[in-house]
């Protein structure tokens, strides 16, 4: 008679469970003394000085430890759903520091919590207003026609949207887990989006809560996010830093803004459930949005194994754009390591910034 035979198909033997029992409570002391040495745990790798604000919106210009080299600015712009320091979350996981080592000169659009008086906010006040303010400020600052735009996810999808509206003031595009092939069939966010009765949900409740949002998006892999990483919490609870790099992550994922409810309503309408930039129809304060006007050089970074912004989703830009100059960058990772992880440190500040010496000449 065999392990197999003895303890079934899983193999575990009385003495293995024993040993992870007594395994556990040692992590389990551990932690009670290492929980009363965390520190209040904050974000930011980076230095930041504001430098032109409208309302709410804010326009950041990161510093680093030594002068940028790069002669014309890069504006980052995120999406609306979570906070934008996931960009600058803390050392060692910070693509903003990795561009500013680089000599890039790096800003960043800081949206606000939306409150009650936004709730008639529209999509055009967000792109023409806020980024067209933002990049007009930086084009008059730098003496420049143009200037460099990275936009990331929900971000991107603005940031296409501008570029196509006001492609001679955009020298270079830089999309990342940006959407736009909003129906592809691995596309769950997407396909639970399409039956919302987008009207019926924002005439009822206005601003779209945080909490829902955040519920919606944790429900795409309940499992791996809802119990699967808090039982591996148990493994770190004796690791000071580890532990508060986990709740680190955790106060990014739960800072979010509520959502202004016209935006909001035009977003879903337009983009998920219309799928408007593969089939048209996206109208941003009465003009319509075209990819084939993104006629400037576009650098498209998409994550293998992203489960909100599929590959698929994201590559249908190259076949969308007016560009001759397009080229797509494959990040082996997730949604949030394409951040965070330390390949992304190594690869992705370093890409972009080839990428945008190569045109600077």
């Amino acid at each position: 008679m065999n392990a197999f035979d003895s303890f079934g198909p899983i193999g575990f033997t009385p003495q293995a469970l024993a040993e992870e029992a007594i395994k556990l409570q040692h992590k389990l002391g551990a932690g009670l003394g290492t929980l009363t040495q965390v520190d209040d745990v904050d974000y930011g790798a980076t230095r930041r000085e504001e430098v032109w604000r409208d309302g709410k919106v804010v326009l950041y210009r990161f510093i680093g430890e030594r002068a940028p080299t790069a002669k014309v600015p890069l504006l980052m712009v995120y999406a609306l759903v979570n906070r934008p320091y996931m960009v600058d979350l803390q050392v060692g996981k910070s693509i903003v520091r990795g561009l500013l080592e680089r000599g890039e000169d790096v800003y960043i659009l800081d949206w606000g919590y939306p409150d009650r008086s936004d709730r008639y906010l529209e999509l055009e006040d967000y792109i023409q207003r806020w980024i067209g303010g933002a990049v007009d400020h930086l084009r008059s600052a730098y003496h420049q026609d143009a200037i460099n735009l990275l936009g990331i996810c929900q971000g991107g999808a603005f940031s296409l949207c501008y570029s196509a509206l006001n492609p001679r003031k955009v020298r270079n595009l830089i999309t990342m887990v940006t959407p736009v092939d909003f129906h592809t069939e691995d596309n769950m966010l997407s396909n639970w989006t399409r039956s919302l009765d987008v009207d019926l949900f924002v005439d009822t409740v206005g601003n779209v809560p945080a909490d829902m949002m955040n519920f919606t998006y944790l429900q795409l892999k309940p499992w791996r996010l809802f119990v699967q990483k808090y039982v591996g919490l148990v493994d770190i609870l004796d690791d000071k830093q580890a532990l508060e790099d986990f709740l680190r992550m955790e106060k990014w994922i739960f800072d979010s803004p509520d959502q202004a409810g016209e935006a909001f309503r035009q977003f879903i309408k337009q983009f998920y459930q219309a799928n408007g930039f593969v089939k048209g129809g996206i109208d941003i304060g009465g003009h319509p949005v075209d990819l084939i006007h993104v006629d400037m050089p576009v650098l498209n970074i998409f994550a293998e194994q992203d489960h909100l912004v599929p590959p698929d989703a994201s590559k249908a830009l190259g076949g969308l754009v007016g560009s001759d100059d397009y080229s797509e960058l494959s990040f082996r990772g997730g949604h949030i390591g394409i951040y965070v992880s330390s390949r992304a440190q190594r690869e992705v500040p370093q890409a972009i910034h080839d990428w945008l010496a190569a045109r600077s000449r």
